[in-house]
């Protein structure tokens, strides 16, 4: 049964409460955006008491959430017009006007999270604060759906649900599925990142990225953590060589999976983990391959690094560094000093890549072996699919 329609139900209002009629078609037409009544949602209705109608819309809030939930009854939309109606409500209005905005979206957040309509991060996809229109409509659908189940009566595992919801091809999409959608969108959007020579040379990727990379031993780590656990402890002294040297600072500081005990290096519950799951550690040592929390201008000079390097090419170390230096450039990245900007986070990863045997690198040329190549689509495919969000300036 489809909903009433906005324009009978305001008529009615009019006859019936005239002085809540002005509000609650100011109200109604924020809801909807002028889409019909039977696409409004629970968490559409949340959104716009909790967060829209407080910061966006001009009038008494109060009154105009009391003329929606006064429509929306009308309409026989009796749980949305409790939501109107609601303590929460009026705590949370109460709070935008007592305590200021901050205040009140931290009241908005904190009882949206309570209504378990909003869709949980899943492992397939994080959800980001900047969305765009793929990604809006899959939160939508996602949300609906915990909606309905609740409703129902049953009992709801969000994660599973959303995760279901995301994964299935769906004939509403054409057999595709919401989670293809939302990577395609976030792809491109990376592909379509600052500057001409980084589109160029991002842009072969777009499809090779969709699908994710099969996880891949890396037996370098894996005998280092072996030996560590069968030993109990490394003497600190072993294993001279400057791959070896690299590849047990990273085990210690960049994986935690070693510690120092005294002269000796222990291996860690984090370092246990890794060796007994190839995935864990697949996923462990690509992370760090574009790890966040660096300048973005290094973590993009890394990233460009991996472009060129990604496809087994063979290039002089000092080739490497120009080729990156243009594209972040071109990015919008300015130096005075030309390459040595950039020169130490390629010389990093580089070094990761080396000690870790998924290049081969010295002072003439550095080259991706197969498995480094696949380690390198991993981390891009990860960095491109991460989720936008707002930058806070504090």
């Amino acid at each position: 049964m489809s909903a009433p329609d906005v324009t009978a139900l305001l008529a009615e209002l009019e006859r019936s409460e005239p002085d809540l009629a002005d509000e609650a078609r100011t109200a109604i037409e924020w809801l909807t955006g002028g889409d019909p009544l039977e696409t409004v949602t629970q968490l559409d209705v949340c959104e716009f008491l909790w967060y829209t109608l407080p910061l966006k819309v001009g009038g008494d809030p109060e009154r105009l959430a009391r003329s929606l939930g006064r429509l929306l009854h009308l309409g026989g939309l009796e749980r949305y017009a409790e939501l109107c109606d609601s303590p929460t409500t009026a705590r949370i209005l109460s709070t935008y006007a007592r305590e200021g905005e901050d205040a009140g979206t931290g009241a908005y957040q904190a009882a949206l999270e309570a209504t378990g309509v909003l869709p949980p991060d899943v492992p397939d996809l994080r959800w980001s604060t900047i969305m765009g229109p793929e990604e809006l409509g899959a939160h939508v659908a996602c949300s609906a759906a915990l909606e309905l189940a609740i409703v129902a009566g049953d009992e709801v595992d969000h994660v599973a649900l959303t995760r279901r919801w995301l994964t299935e091809p769906r004939a509403d999409l054409g057999g595709d599925s919401w989670l293809h959608r939302v990577h395609g969108e976030r792809l491109n959007r990376w592909v379509l990142g600052r500057g001409p020579a980084r589109r160029e040379l991002a842009q072969p990727f777009e499809v090779r990225l969709h699908a994710p990379v099969p996880a891949q031993p890396v037996p370098a780590l894996h005998g280092l953590l072996s030996l560590a656990a069968s030993e109990e402890s490394l003497p600190l002294r072993l294993a001279p060589s400057p791959e070896a040297l690299r590849l047990r600072e990273m085990a210690e500081r960049e994986l935690g999976a070693l510690r120092r005990d005294g002269a000796r290096l222990s291996i860690t519950p984090e370092g246990r983990r890794l060796l007994h799951s190839c995935e864990a550690m697949w996923e462990a040592i690509t992370g760090l391959l574009l790890a966040q929390g660096e300048h973005e201008c290094e973590v993009s000079a890394r990233e460009a690094a991996l472009l060129l390097l990604a496809d087994g090419a063979l290039m002089s170390p000092t080739e490497l560094r120009r080729r990156v230096a243009e594209v972040v450039g071109g990015e919008g990245w300015h130096s005075a000093t030309g390459h040595a900007d950039i020169a130490e986070p390629v010389t990093h990863l580089v070094g990761q890549l080396t000690a870790l045997g998924l290049a081969f690198g010295d002072e003439l040329a550095v080259r991706m072996s197969r498995v480094g190549q696949l380690a390198a689509l991993t981390a891009l495919r990860a960095h491109a699919l991460r989720p936008r969000q707002y930058v806070s300036s504090a």
